[in-house]
């Protein structure tokens, strides 16, 4: 892997934004001929894939498995996900784990059978197919993959750098569109570098930060899916917003899931009293699907009026909790919390972003040489619920797709302009009041909660609205006139993924998988196959030098 290069003008083959699970994939997958440069807004050991504990779902038990598996993921993506695409990522399944483990990834093995994988269940998987290791699977996975990308010379990762906008050839005048690369806020340095490539990549992760609970990282902002829908990448079914059913109740652990795999395992879900409720709600009780595990735990919150039910394996005892979830015992007992003696006190959080920028079978998006893949994709595979631990594999899945894609056509046409403006802050100021920012985030995120969370009705998603275009427009006119800085890229790409969010949300008349409205609350059949695609308006060019003194920069 290079070292960080300190120009303000930067030029790759590859231009990958984001360095998650999917974004390092597809790095290692891409040729070791072309210069890729990765993205990364933190450390490379940031994003959401760390806080991955449950695993990657893998059909390998033969064909009987993958049949199975492939059922499973339509049932849970309630008749909505692509069978085309859900066959092509369920039967690529075992090849990823061989590759990974050709990575040494440390899986963790069955103990009367050391050669084989020990697999757990998850809700909504009819078997135990969940390829893990232990319950620290999303940590070890990202250790495997940055130590490979450490090893790769044609490899270059900015750490602390955020992609402010994507360049395409469009806002530059041309008219044939195509992705140029992008603007890049390097934020140790503060300062805007111009990044050239001839592909570039979205995977930036999901937007559940748009929530006030979430168990994702603060980076989850959408920035991925708020970038192509500015560039004019269509966005698709961006109402389907997984809620996890077990978040820890606990402000110090700062939205710590407990995964699936707790359940899976044989965990139970009981209210104050110490009674079980989910088998009132479904006959698979705590092994349903996410959305519907998460809608029941809410109505039992709101109709007993708690604040949070509680999940419960103590009754597996020491030795086995301790071997299976080493890392959720040890966080939990930071908090005072001993899982091994008694029920943990659980809420359901935001988690997982089903919809995003559509891609076709390649993660190609709707411009030229622009690719999207991970949780910033919308590519058929989920539908209106993701099956448990089908994430990562969707990561991995069409990472090696994009990156043979690229391969076959290194040099496609970028449609080269004859030049890229500078990035030009020569009409902004140091902002007045970065307490502007803190505000509209904090609004934003619990309007989100209260009116568009696990069930909703028109009158609340209306009333979000309205206050998703006041704060867009405060937002806008903020980014107008001031310097960027993280933290209001950030806000700007969440207050978009917002509005898209609400607009997908009211266009869907029907309650299914995660969306669930009171005013719609049966499922249309007629809409088994009707995915909610949103259609950009036409990108807006760059400002000119001239429209400078009118008070809307470059970064407009």
């Amino acid at each position: 892997m290079n070292d960080q290069n300190d120009s303000s003008t930067l030029q790759s083959d590859i231009l990958i934004i984001g360095s998650g699970a999917a974004g390092l994939a597809m790095a290692l997958r891409l040729p070791t001929h072309l210069r890729v440069l990765v993205l990364s807004k933190a450390e490379l050991v940031g994003g959401s894939t760390p806080w991955a504990q449950g695993g990657i779902a893998a059909a390998l038990g033969g064909n009987q498995d993958i049949e199975q598996h492939i059922e499973d993921t339509i049932k849970a993506g309630a008749g909505l996900p692509d069978r085309e695409v859900v066959e092509r990522v369920v039967r690529a399944g075992p090849e990823q784990i061989e590759w990974l483990k050709s990575l040494e990834m440390p899986f963790s093995h069955d103990r009367n059978d050391p050669e084989r994988l020990h697999l757990t269940r998850e809700g909504g998987h009819s078997q135990r197919r969940v390829a893990h290791a232990a319950d620290h699977t999303g940590r070890s996975l990202i250790e495997t993959l940055v130590s490979a990308v450490r090893a790769r010379e044609n490899v270059t990762v900015l750490e602390h750098h955020n992609a402010v906008d994507l360049i395409t050839a469009r806002r530059l005048g041309e008219t044939r569109d195509a992705c140029l690369g992008a603007y890049v806020l390097d934020i140790k340095n503060d300062r805007v570098i111009t990044v050239r490539a001839r592909h570039t990549a979205l995977a930036t992760g999901g937007a559940a930060k748009a929530y006030l609970f979430t168990t994702n990282p603060d980076g989850a902002t959408g920035d991925g899916i708020a970038m192509g829908w500015r560039a004019g990448c269509r966005v698709s079914n961006m109402e389907f917003i997984q809620f996890h059913p077990t978040c820890l109740y606990e402000p110090r652990a700062k939205s710590f899931l407990i995964s699936e795999a707790v359940r899976g395992e044989g965990g139970v879900l009981l209210r104050p009293d110490g009674t079980r409720f989910m088998p009132e709600h479904h006959p698979d009780a705590e092994l349903a699907p996410r959305d519907i595990v998460a809608r029941a735990i809410d109505a039992e919150i709101k109709r007993l009026g708690i604040d949070c039910v509680y999940l419960d394996i103590s009754f597996k005892g020491r030795e086995f909790i301790e071997t299976h979830f080493p890392m959720i015992h040890a966080r939990c007992l930071e908090f005072g919390y001993d899982m091994t003696r008694e029920p943990l006190p659980v809420v359901p959080a935001a988690h997982y972003t089903c919809g995003g920028v559509m891609v076709d079978e390649h993660g190609r998006t709707d411009i030229h040489n622009l690719y999207a893949i991970g949780e910033t994709a919308h590519t058929g595979l989920h539908g209106a619920n993701r099956l448990a631990s089908n994430s990562l594999l969707e990561c991995l899945v069409f990472a090696q797709a994009a990156a043979e894609r690229i391969a076959e056509h290194p040099d496609a046409a970028t449609y080269e302009h004859p030049v890229i403006p500078a990035w030009d802050e020569s009409q902004v100021t140091d902002p007045d009041e970065a307490v502007v920012v803190t505000h509209n985030w904090d609004e934003l995120r619990r309007s989100m909660w209260s009116y568009v969370g696990i069930v909703r009705t028109t009158k609340r998603l209306y009333r979000a609205r309205d206050r998703i275009n006041l704060l867009r427009r405060e937002i806008h006119d903020y980014y107008a006139h001031f310097r960027v800085s993280n933290n209001l890229i950030e806000l700007r790409n969440l207050v978009e993924v917002a509005d898209l969010i609400v607009r997908s949300a009211l266009t869907r008349h029907e309650s299914r998988g995660l969306h669930y409205s009171k005013d719609f609350p049966e499922t249309n059949p007629r809409a088994e196959h009707f995915n909610t695609v949103l259609i950009p308006p036409p990108a807006r060019p760059y400002p000119s030098v001239r429209d400078r003194h009118r008070g809307t920069p470059l970064q407009g």
